[in-house]
């Protein structure tokens, strides 16, 4: 029986078998058929091909429907619903109501103040020398505090907050829902089990999916009511409901609660984990950390606090961050798509109802394409062309993460102004520890923890 989980051992098995029958990987079982494209020699090229070519671009444009029976409002999400016209709806309101240029300008303000924020609590330990700070937690904190004010006006973590247990106990089914999304459901391969829920697994799905519900219901009830107390003017839930008001056939509150569900949790832990291992490639870096400061100092100064409009004038940061998804991408195993028809890819008949995997891990390590691709070169990305098939950090085509725009403005701003505003250095001299966990995302195995010292910035901004 095939076991799903999207950790690094799995990633590596699939990269190897690829390795060794012309990087697609066929996995035939009772009722399932799986293929895993590998680095991106024929067999990727050829998987390129099904999503340009007239008349089969959407062959692979499906995804299939697993926990998103329960934890997905019956697929209905973005992610889970297969494609058609309401997924094409779906993903409309998001990039145009949601994450539009428009609405992201707006939003400015929130991120700058969150960054602000946790600039000011790392403060408090590292004012005079050096000060030991536990970065997951900051970074964590950070996005979830940035994504609900966006979607609901409310701050979870900081100081003065009246909310933190009940985002405790989001952020506990965010990194559960994660789990249960790469664990293994023998149902999915042999569906007679569905019987007898073999390991309690739908069990699980399903208290996780009360537990999501009553809290998205919750922010959705208070925006109704106006008891979200925001003093930021308008929100994503209640341009949803303004929506809703329009068309309350279509604009349901699950379509709402399933459209936030995808942001919180595809933003949140893909976001901080990505900020935590750049942190870490630069620590143990120290030469690439100095050459990012330098260039925030030359392009910026030490007078006024790095913003979103700096970003574009900050290229090598910009490579670092690149380098960091080739090396670490938030999903290293791609949502898994499924095949609308019959196919062929890499001399393979892919019949319909097959499920695709793109190890994107092993295609960002593929030394065909990358000179030295175990090393972290951020020069690499300085005059390189790369296209969207050989590095894939948010996926690609029409399933291709929405928010890759809202997370990179979190990603540089944040970035930025803790390299900006303080002096970075190990715990010890021995080096990170790059091992990664399991988990959907990857996420380190060991918690990145650091000691930092102000800089002469911080207290003209603080």
């Amino acid at each position: 029986m095939l076991l799903f989980a999207s950790s690094i051992d799995v990633v590596v098995a699939y990269k190897e078998t690829g390795n060794r029958s012309n990087n697609v990987v066929e996995i035939s079982k009772p009722m399932v058929k799986v293929v895993v494209v590998n680095p991106s020699t024929s067999a990727q090229r050829k998987a390129r091909s099904w999503s340009t070519s007239r008349g089969r671009m959407f062959t692979f444009s499906s995804g299939p429907s697993r926990e998103g029976k329960y934890l997905a409002y019956n697929g209905n999400t973005l992610v889970t619903a297969p494609y058609g016209d309401h997924w094409r709806n779906l993903r409309k309101i998001c990039l145009l109501g949601v994450l539009s240029t428009n609405c992201l300008r707006e939003s400015v303000g929130i991120r700058s103040d969150e960054v602000k924020q946790m600039l000011s609590k790392i403060y408090k330990c590292s004012s005079v020398g050096y000060g030991k700070v536990e970065m997951k937690s900051i970074f964590r904190d950070l996005v979830f505090n940035v994504l609900l004010r966006m979607l609901a006006g409310k701050r979870y973590f900081g100081e003065g907050v009246k909310n933190i247990e009940e985002a405790k106990r989001f952020t506990d089914i965010i990194r559960d829902v994660l789990e249960v999304a790469t664990a293994s459901n023998p149902a999915d391969f042999l569906p007679v089990m569905r019987w007898i829920d073999y390991g309690g697994y739908i069990k699980r799905i399903k208290g996780l999916a009360k537990k999501s519900d009553d809290f998205l219901q919750g922010l959705i009830d208070e925006q109704r009511k106006g008891l979200s107390n925001t003093e930021d003017e308008e929100t994503m839930i209640s341009r949803l409901l303004s929506l809703q008001k329009s068309d309350p056939e279509y604009y349901t509150d699950e379509t709402i609660k399933g459209l936030i569900l995808v942001l919180l949790v595809a933003g949140t832990d893909t976001t901080s984990a990505t900020m935590e291992w750049t942190m870490s490639l630069l620590l143990n870096n120290p030469n690439v950390m100095d050459k990012v400061q330098s260039e925030i100092d030359s392009q910026v100064g030490q007078d006024n606090l790095i913003n979103e409009l700096d970003i574009p004038r900050l290229p090598y940061l910009q490579n670092v961050i690149l380098e960091t998804l080739r090396m670490f991408p938030a999903v290293p195993l791609l949502l898994p798509h499924m095949s609308s028809r019959e196919c062929q890819i890499g001399g393979f008949d892919v019949p319909r109802g097959t499920m695709l995997l793109v190890n994107a891990w092993a295609i960002h390590r593929d030394p065909n394409v990358w000179d030295e691709p175990t090393e972290f070169k951020p020069e690499r990305f300085q005059n390189m062309d790369f296209d969207q098939y050989t590095l894939l950090p948010f996926g690609t085509g029409r399933r291709g993460c929405p928010g890759a725009t809202l997370g990179n403005r979190i990603i540089s701003l944040a970035l930025g102004s803790l390299i900006q505003c303080y002096y970075w250095k190990r715990i010890s001299d021995e080096e990170v520890d790059m091992t990664e966990g399991t988990g959907l995302n990857m996420p380190k195995a060991q918690p990145l923890e650091a000691v930092c010292k102000a800089r002469t910035i911080l207290s003209k901004i603080l």
